[in-house]
This record gives structure tokens, sequence and C-alpha cells, in this order.
């Protein structure tokens, strides 16, 4: 999950799985894949950043708990 801005100053937490797309016009608006579309600050590049970082340390997690098993 990401956490980010709506317009009003509210945050918002943001299932990363549930993103299809991140467009700027000239708001930046994400759109999940049920349709629904949110508006926040920051930039589609922000957001793309942000989402490359949550899933790097989600998969860098998920590795270090995998090599525990025994």
């Amino acid at each position: 999950m990401i956490e980010v801005t709506k317009l009003n100053g509210s945050k918002l937490l943001v299932n990363t799985s549930l993103i299809e797309q991140v467009e700027e016009t000239p708001d930046t608006v994400i759109t999940l894949t049920s349709g629904k579309k949110i508006i926040v600050t920051e930039s589609r590049h922000e957001i793309k950043e942000i989402v490359k970082n949550a899933r790097r340390e989600y998969f860098r997690q998920e590795t270090a708990d995998s090599s525990d098993v025994t």
C-alpha cells in the first residue's frame, strides 16, 4: 500500500495492485481497477517512484521471509 494526498489534504492508503493507470490532466488522477478515480497532489512521476519503492520493499521482505523457511 502507498500513502497519497488528496486535494483536500487528507491522506489515503492505496493498494498498488489495484492501480490501473495514473495520468496528469493537469491534476494527477489515479484510476483503480474498479473504475474509481482518485485525484491526488503527487505528480505522476512521484506516484511511479512511490509504487516502485513500495513493491521493491515488499519483494525484499518476501525474499527474506522465504529464506527463513526450512
